[in-house]
C-alpha cells in the first residue's frame, strides 16, 4: 500500500509541476535519495514498533518528533532558534505527550513497563526524522527546493526502495494475487492514494515554505485536534490532566504564534 502510496505521490507531483511551471530544480538528486532512506526508515521503524508496543506507546514515542527535529537542525543545518522557540516548542511537546497518556493509559495499565525492543525502534525511528528535517532544511537553505520537486523526488527513490523491497520478500506477488482475487479493490487504492497525495501535497508546501520544524509541530499537534473535537463534539469523558495538557499545548501554540 505504501509503494502504491509513493507512485500516486510522485505521478501527482509531476502533474503539478507541468501544469505550474514550476522553475528547475537544482537539488543534488544524491540528497533526495538521502532524505527518502531517512523517511522510509522513520516511518517503517515506527509501524515496526506497534508489534512490540501498544499502539498509545507509539503514539505518545512520536509526539515528540519536533525535538530531534529542533536538535538535528542546530547541530547539523547550522538552524538557530531563540530560548523563547525552544520553550514554547517544549510546552507543544508535552502537553501532546501528557494527554496521549493519559488517554492511552487505560490501554496500557497492563503492560510491561521495560524499555525494550519497540522504545529502541521508536528512538531510531525519531533519530531519522530528525535526519529527515535536517536534510530538507539543506534544501531550502542551500537549493531553495520547490514543494512540487522536493514531493516527486522523494517518492521517486522511495519507490524505487520499497518496489525492491516488496520484490525480494514476495509481498508484491501476494498483492497481485490478492487484487486478482478481489479487482474492485483498485478503487479504494487509487482513492485512498490520491487522498494521500493531496494531503502530502500541503505537507510539503508546508516544509519548503516555512521549514521542517512547523510541519513537525503540525503533524504532531494533528490527532491532538482530532480527539479534542471527538471530546466537544461526541461528549467524550477527559480527566483534569487532560485539559491542563489542552491547556499547555494551546498556551504553547498562541505563545509562538504572537512572539514569532
Amino acid at each position: 500500500m505504501v509503494f502504491i502510496q509513493c507512485v500516486i505521490n510522485a505521478i501527482f507531483a509531476k502533474l503539478v509541476i507541468h501544469f505550474t511551471r514550476e522553475p528547475l530544480d537544482t537539488t543534488p538528486r544524491s540528497m533526495y535519495g538521502l532524505c527518502s532512506l531517512s523517511y522510509l526508515g522513520a516511518m517503517m521503524s515506527s509501524n515496526q514498533a506497534l508489534q512490540y508496543v501498544s499502539y498509545p506507546t507509539q503514539v505518545l514515542g512520536k509526539s515528540c518528533k519536533p525535538i530531534p527535529v529542533m536538535i538535528f537542525g542546530v547541530l547539523f543545518a547550522h538552524r538557530r532558534y531563540s530560548v523563547r522557540k525552544y520553550l514554547f516548542t517544549l510546552m507543544i511537546v508535552l502537553g501532546v505527550a501528557v494527554f496521549f497518556y493519559e488517554n492511552g493509559k487505560a490501554h496500557t495499565k497492563d503492560e510491561k513497563k521495560e524499555i525494550g525492543f519497540g522504545e529502541g525502534l521508536l528512538l531510531f525511528s525519531l533519530a531519522m526524522d530528525g535526519v529527515t528535517g535536517t536534510i530538507q532544511e539543506r534544501m531550502r537553505h542551500s537549493h531553495r527546493t520547490r514543494p512540487n520537486a522536493m514531493m516527486m523526488w522523494m517518492n521517486i527513490f522511495s519507490s524505487l526502495v520499497l518496489l525492491a523491497v516488496i520484490s525480494v520478500t514476495g509481498e508484491i506477488f501476494e498483492v497481485m494475487a490478492f487484487i486478482r482475487t478481489y479487482p474492485y479493490v483498485i478503487e479504494h487504492l487509487l482513492t485512498f492514494a490520491l487522498c494521500s497525495a493531496v494531503g502530502q501535497y500541503f505537507i510539503f508546501l508546508t516544509v519548503a515554505d516555512f521549514g521542517p520544524l512547523p510541519c513537525s509541530i503540525i503533524t504532531t499537534t494533528r490527532k491532538f485536534f482530532q480527539i479534542l473535537v471527538s471530546v466537544f463534539f461526541f461528549s467524550n469523558p477527559m480527566s483534569s490532566i487532560g485539559w491542563f495538557a489542552t491547556v499547555l499545548v494551546f498556551l504553547g501554540l498562541t505563545l509562538d504564534t504572537v512572539f514569532k
